[in-house]
């Protein structure tokens, strides 16, 4: 399944001229106040998927795929209750806002729009508003893949779409952050390391299991949720051309 179709999106994604775009703190800023969409959007995707693979309803009921309850139940440990660096504990969209409030970058675009989900907003109204550069278009593909109520695609776009890249998409920021004011961006810096160290050394090869699990060697479903991790990494794609190319436009402004 990976290597005929997503193996391409992967490298191209991996060599996007947007880690070139983020020169310095004023475009890693901006970066930031787009990318933490995708944070939240992650965070619901594997609300999703806890849904469907553990029971979170009462009265409690056992889920037909012990595996897969155990999966996604420690994949949601370390992203919604992590330990803070700091002190405590934090889900992973809680620390990076952390980190952009210890940088300066604009937090108000995600607070305000996750405060009118908080009110019961429909996302698909609120896409509807003014946001950061490709957030609506990513944000928008990853809940139409919810709304399907495909579980096998809601997994494919989880794990082949963004636990299995992100390691290497956040390393090239690392890198340049390693150029950078280490105690400004310090807690960003945590924030791309636990990324890096968690999803390839578990997250990573937890969420692949649970491809094979809801797939279940079934050849439909299968090429359905490869189909899925394309739209997914396709949508990431064209998220970050909106970044560099509103990073370009703000620099030629400058």
């Amino acid at each position: 399944m990976e290597p005929d179709l997503v193996a391409p999106l992967r490298d191209r994604l991996l060599s996007h001229p947007v880690y070139t775009a983020v020169v310095d703190e004023t475009t890693l800023r901006e970066f930031m106040r787009s990318h933490v969409f995708a944070v939240w959007d992650f965070q619901s995707l594997l609300a999703a998927l806890r849904s469907r693979l553990a029971c979170t309803s009462v009265p409690w009921l056992p889920t037909a795929d012990r595996e897969a309850r155990r999966l996604v139940n420690e994949i949601a440990l370390d992203e919604e209750s992590g330990v803070h660096p700091e002190g405590g504990f934090a889900s992973h969209f809680e620390l990076y806002l952390d980190a952009m409030r210890r940088c300066g970058a604009d937090t108000r675009p995600v607070e305000s729009f996750v405060a009118a989900v908080a009110e019961g907003r429909p996302v698909r109204e609120l896409l509807g508003r003014e946001l950061p550069p490709g957030v609506a278009d990513f944000v928008g593909t990853t809940f139409g893949i919810l709304d399907s109520g495909r579980l096998h695609e809601a997994v494919a776009a989880f794990s082949l779409g963004r636990e299995d890249v992100i390691p290497g998409m956040f390393r090239r920021l690392v890198e340049r952050l390693a150029e950078s004011s280490p105690e400004r961006w310090g807690l960003f810096r945590h924030y791309l390391d636990l990324h890096i160290e968690h999803d390839e050394s578990r997250h990573g090869p937890m969420a692949r299991a649970l491809v094979e699990r809801v797939c279940a060697g079934d050849s439909t479903l299968a090429g359905e949720a490869a189909a899925a991790a394309v739209r997914s990494l396709d949508a990431r794609i064209r998220f970050w051309d909106s970044i560099a190319a509103a990073l370009r436009t703000n620099a030629a402004a400058a």
